[in-house]
């Protein structure tokens, strides 16, 4: 079982930056592959950025690239997301998730493991 848990969320105004972090338990954080999503009000949950066990091969969605970041430190059990230009859009919960397997996926149903979420409010 693995249990994550992200912190970093937060208000801040349009064209600011958060980094988010998710700390994961458990032995087997290596090898999976790590994800996060994020959900606005009324709205289905969105793919953000996932990234391999390696750290090497990373998706993004269409809607970050250029401005968000995924990466991870494997002997800290640790993901981030960097954020940065930050827009009121880009409010929503965000989500950590792991995949037990050590490739990425953009698709949340392939993630086996979920965070709770943290709130980031982008101000215009």
């Amino acid at each position: 079982q693995v249990q994550l848990v992200e912190s970093g969320g937060g208000l801040v105004q349009a064209g600011g930056s958060l980094r988010l972090s998710c700390a994961a338990s458990g032995r087997s954080f290596g090898s999976y592959a790590m994800g996060w999503f994020r959900q606005a009000p009324g709205k289905e949950r969105d793919f953000v950025a996932s990234i391999n066990w390696a750290g090497v091969i990373i998706y993004n969605g269409d809607s970050v690239k250029g401005r968000f970041t995924i990466s991870r430190d494997n002997a800290k059990n640790t993901v981030y997301l960097q954020m940065n230009s930050l827009k009121p859009e880009d409010t929503a919960v965000y989500y950590c998730a792991a995949r037990r397997t050590p490739y990425p996926s953009s698709k949340a149903n392939e993630y086996d493991y979920w965070g709770q979420g943290t709130q980031v409010t982008v101000s215009s």
